[in-house]
């Protein structure tokens, strides 16, 4: 019996397996590989666990704001505001100055903070350029302050141990060579010196600044640059950044496919090495990230990247952000905390305020966030829960305290739970009761907490199905 049962599973998955194949797509310019890179620069990338980012430019000088009125979009997208002229726009640069800008007090609020990598703005859509760009007119050196700020940067965080990856658009308003969408022969040949232009640029950066990990792409939606035709392009770019710096890290927004397929390539495959497609959301639930890696690049507002004059509308808490770093972490995600810095290059006193506590948090209870994974386990009602890459350690991060002092969980069958104890207290083991079906109760400290919590599992894996689970006879 069990061996016809076995011959039926393999028919049923070859049959899966066969229709999978008529369904796919043959592609020259899809995803080169199916699912996860497994070397290791991706694996460093994949334990980061907590990033900073950060949205700097023109834009701050404004703040949200032109001639008394608030835009209601994005700071960063005021140049595409009707009520503001571009020539307007275009000419701040002569006045930009952040002087206050300080790359080692800037990397030192991100290391207290607990961040392992920073996400910095070299050029948003408006096109201005944050770095000395022989390949524009466009650039900070042109500016009132009048020189690189990419570089001290770049040099202030890696001396702190943070890596560095470069934001950079695709969609630049400020050249005459960009296009929306190719209407004209004229327009292809003027798209055709921008796509030349754009891998200059990003040479350049790669070559000036030798110790970034990767880009994060933006920008790449309109149909000039994602369209199948551009397919090639973007595909043979992308395997020439990744020859000039072994182990680059990119973005999965940033190539198209000749279908015309963006992220995912026409077969669902993803197209990049992690998804990016998280910003100021949250998966659901594991399933919903594909197994993929991923990071979630959250706002302290509801929405607006860059710095905004008025703190309008709902503005997260820092137990908020914990929660929402604990729920990525505990779905094998990185959690990335967006900075607006304002003109000056000092930022605001809440988003400094927010740093140091969560940064506080992190001082006692980061090895739940660093270096861990999915676990698998039943999510509770009490919060998320990650384990160590070995398997050995599972930390529970409480932030919904039962009534009761206890909470529950049920780990893998063939996983025990050893020890229990507070992760700032590890002398003092907490009470474990096995409960039926395999679930464990443990109690909980009886005290006041004023912010969420991490209790340590020392975990025994076993061989097989070791636990007992005593269920009801149906």
């Amino acid at each position: 019996m069990k061996r016809k049962l076995l011959v039926i599973l393999g028919l049923l998955m070859f049959v899966t397996w066969a229709y999978a194949q008529q369904d796919s797509v043959t592609l020259q310019h899809g995803a080169h590989r199916i699912g996860r890179r497994t070397d290791a620069d991706m694996q460093w990338w994949r334990d980061y666990g907590l990033g900073q980012f950060i949205h700097f430019g023109l834009y701050a000088q404004l703040g949200g704001e032109y001639n008394g009125e608030q835009y209601s979009g994005a700071s960063e997208w005021i140049r595409s505001w009707n009520k503001l002229p571009n020539a307007v726009y275009d000419s701040l640069y002569k006045e930009f100055n952040p002087v206050n800008f300080d790359a080692d007090r800037w990397a030192a609020m991100a290391k207290q903070m607990g961040a392992r990598y920073v996400t910095i703005t070299t050029r948003h859509h408006d096109g201005f350029c944050l770095w000395p760009s022989k390949y524009s007119d466009y650039t900070i050196v042109k500016s009132s302050y009048g020189k690189d700020l990419i570089g001290p940067l770049v040099k202030a965080y890696n001396k702190v141990g943070i890596d560095v990856y470069l934001y950079y658009s695709i969609l630049d308003w400020h050249s005459k060579d960009w296009r929306y969408q190719l209407k004209t022969a004229d327009d292809t040949v003027a798209f055709n010196r921008f796509k030349v232009f754009v891998k200059n640029q990003l040479t350049e950066l790669l070559t000036l600044y030798p110790t970034v990990k990767g880009f994060w792409f933006d920008g790449t939606w309109d149909k000039s640059w994602a369209s199948p035709s551009n397919a090639p392009f973007t595909d043979s770019l992308e395997q020439y950044l990744k020859q000039i710096r072994p182990g680059l890290i990119a973005g999965g927004r940033y190539r198209v496919d000749e279908t015309g397929h963006r992220h995912d390539d026409a077969n669902g495959s993803l197209m990049g090495d992690y998804a990016q497609g998280w910003e100021r959301k949250i998966p659901k639930d594991y399933a919903a990230t594909k197994g993929r890696d991923w990071d979630c690049d959250m706002t302290f507002g509801e929405n607006g990247w860059g710095y905004q004059k008025k703190w309008l509308g709902h503005w997260k808490t820092t137990d908020e952000l914990l929660e929402m770093m604990a729920k990525c972490n505990s779905l094998d995600g990185n959690f990335v905390l967006n900075f607006g810095p304002k003109a000056d290059g000092s930022f605001r006193q809440e988003e400094v305020d927010a740093a140091r506590e969560i940064g506080d948090w992190m001082k006692v209870n980061n090895a739940a966030i660093y270096d861990t994974k999915y676990n698998g386990w039943e999510k509770q009602d009490w919060g998320y829960s990650t384990i160590s890459k070995d398997g050995k350690k599972a930390y529970l991060m409480v932030f919904n305290v039962p009534v009761s002092g206890k909470i529950k969980v049920l780990t893998d069958k063939a996983q025990q739970v050893g020890k229990a104890y507070m992760i700032s207290a590890p002398e003092k083991s907490l009470p474990i009761h096995p409960l039926d079906y395999g679930y464990n109760e443990i109690t909980i400290p009886s005290q006041r907490y004023s912010r969420p919590f991490v209790i340590v599992l020392d975990i025994v894996n076993g061989k097989s199905e070791t636990r007992q689970e005593n269920k009801a006879k149906t």
